[in-house]
């Protein structure tokens, strides 16, 4: 009989289509000091991976350049019985250069702007990508829960 971790855990296709239903990430990188820097952003699921835009210059970039370690987090559910997220602990890559930066950056604008058309995706995402970095997220662990199936 499994115990109970074993039996909230998500299969890997249950993990994916779980982040692409959810809408909002927490990314957790490492200050300077030690200290977590804790954010909550958009993403992506891209090169599969998961894709976030960040300003070049924002805190987390400059944690991430100077140390990729990184660890996410989406969630759900209201009472307990619902509770369903994963988090990863993996590497950040950062990408600042086109092309890129921006077929990442119109991923990111496909999935919150589904209404637009490409060529509007494609100007946005040329134009909102100039001073950012993509952050691409490498898993290297990753632990799921969803107690529904409990």
């Amino acid at each position: 009989m499994a115990n109970v971790r074993d039996r909230i855990r998500m299969s890997e296709d249950e993990v994916w289509q779980f982040f692409e239903e959810s809408r909002h990430l927490q990314v957790a990188t490492i200050g300077r000091d030690g200290s977590p820097h804790l954010m909550t952003l958009w993403f992506a699921v891209a090169d599969g991976a998961l894709v976030f835009p960040s300003y070049t210059k924002s805190q987390k970039v400059v944690n991430l350049g100077r140390d990729p370690r990184i660890a996410v987090l989406a969630e759900a559910g209201e009472t307990y019985a619902e509770l369903r997220g994963v988090s990863i602990n993996g590497r950040a890559e950062l990408v600042d250069t086109d092309p890129r930066r921006i077929d990442l950056s119109q991923c990111i604008y496909r999935r919150y702007y589904p209404e637009r058309s490409e060529g509007e995706l494609l100007e946005m995402a040329q134009s909102g990508s100039r001073k950012r970095t993509m952050v691409l997220v490498h898993p290297e662990k990753i632990r799921s829960w969803d107690h529904r199936k409990i």
